[in-house]
């Protein structure tokens, strides 16, 4: 495996209406009367992308990662029609757990920074653990 601490990686998003706080409420209906800015939801998912991506190129075909911890301020309001940067690096490699340092701004300012904690799984075997969860659960 080539994951050494030190990796970057930044990807852009344009914050459109599916993105705000109100959009949320397609999931979740207390949202539904928020400001239409960028939701805090999205952006961990977003966040959660740009590391999947800065992965990508050093995992076999059978590994993915599987977020496991977010540790992320959320400081600042974007509205419609800014972008998003995210700027991920990873910080630590122990094992199957990746260590991100995290910082995302908009147009104006740092609206989140923090860190991001991933484990690389072989994806068969993860399946296999969610069949046996879940015929348990029957």
């Amino acid at each position: 495996m080539s994951l050494q601490p030190g990796l970057r990686h930044s990807q852009s998003i344009l914050v459109e209406e599916r993105l705000t706080v109100p959009a949320v409420s397609q999931a979740f209906t207390g949202f539904s009367d928020m400001p239409p800015v960028f939701a805090t939801a999205f952006l961990v998912g977003f966040v959660e992308w740009t590391c999947i991506e800065a992965l990508r190129p050093h995992l076999s075909a059978s590994q993915k990662t599987v977020g496991v911890h977010v540790d992320l301020s959320h400081s600042a309001a974007t509205p419609v029609g800014m972008t998003v940067t995210a700027e991920v690096e990873l910080t630590e490699v122990e094992g199957s757990r990746l260590r991100f340092k995290v910082k995302c701004r908009d147009d104006k300012d740092v609206v989140c920074e923090g860190h991001h904690d991933r484990y690389i799984v072989e994806t068969d075997r993860f399946l296999a653990r969610l069949d046996r969860k879940r015929a348990a659960s029957a």
